[in-house]
């Protein structure tokens, strides 16, 4: 993997690149101290992972994030700073980071994050390989038994596995999948749902208020299930795949009562998890 880092304190810049070279965690292409001249060089040199920080001079991270991604959406992004106020984090998020890690470094909590990005980076690719390889032309007949047929029992397993049976955005979830599954579409953030919802005759906001609470309850259920057995099966498949690893740390911290605010749960994030998990099933 290729890196590049964005942080107005050098000594800050030195640290990250000595985390990710001495635990082999990939190659650093490019760092800078200056906001402004970060963005060409990145999309200039187009690395797969930048780790920014938020808080700086002329132009400040999310700003970046955005900019960034407006022109090329393949660059993940992790942000690493001091803020803790809960609003502009989350408005970092809505920006299209990964993760949010807070200062001051620490090592074994970067590199796991790092790791993960970078192990869902990798998912992606297979996936869109797979799909790619096995994409089927809209006007090929079907027959027998669909693949939505095949995979809801799985999803329903899934879903059930997170306690999430219960919610009402989980029925929108599994139709979502089996729209998805018929129609040999992959999900799409920008249009998946507004097109669920026009089927439907909703109000997208309101679906997609229904999904987030859904996911919410399965994020509190396996941060709490991560408290109990952190090496239970069920936490290490479901945990990175289908929530974000910085907040079903979050919500382990609020269960735990260390913070006041807990994770924030990704719509994108559980349904491209689905995806994944299913394909590798």
């Amino acid at each position: 993997m290729k890196f590049y880092i964005l942080d107005d304190l050098i000594k800050s810049v030195k640290s990250l690149s000595n985390i990710i070279e001495t635990k082999n965690l990939g190659e650093i292409i490019g760092s800078n101290t200056d906001s402004e001249m970060a963005v060409h060089e990145i999309l200039s040199k187009k690395p797969d992972i930048v780790i920014i920080d938020l808080l700086m001079p002329v132009k400040d991270g999310i700003t970046v994030v955005k900019e960034v991604l407006e022109v090329n959406p393949d660059i993940s992004f992790i942000m690493v700073s001091q803020v803790v106020d809960k609003h502009m984090i989350s408005d970092a998020y809505d920006a299209g980071i990964e993760f949010f890690i807070t200062k001051p470094n620490n090592v074994i909590e970067i590199e796991k994050v790092i790791t993960s990005v970078i192990e869902k980076r990798k998912l992606r690719s297979m996936l869109d390989g797979i799909k790619s390889v096995i994409e089927i032309p809209s006007d090929t007949p079907k027959s027998g038994k669909t693949n939505a047929d095949s995979a809801l029992p799985y999803i329903k397993q899934i879903i059930s596995a997170v306690g999430m049976l219960g919610e009402n955005g989980t029925k929108d979830i599994i139709n979502v999948f089996e729209y998805l599954q018929k129609s040999g579409q992959p999900y799409d953030s920008k249009t998946t749902l507004n097109d669920y919802a026009a089927s439907i005759c909703e109000d997208p906001k309101i679906v997609k208020q229904r999904i987030r609470r859904a996911i919410k309850k399965g994020l509190t259920n396996i941060a709490a299930l991560g408290i109990e057995d952190y090496y239970s099966d069920a936490f290490e498949s479901y945990s990175n795949v289908l929530f974000n690893f910085d907040a079903v740390r979050l919500e382990m911290d609020l269960l735990r009562g260390k913070s006041e605010y807990g994770g924030r749960p990704s719509i994108d994030s559980f349904f491209e998890g689905l995806e994944i998990l299913c394909e590798k099933k």
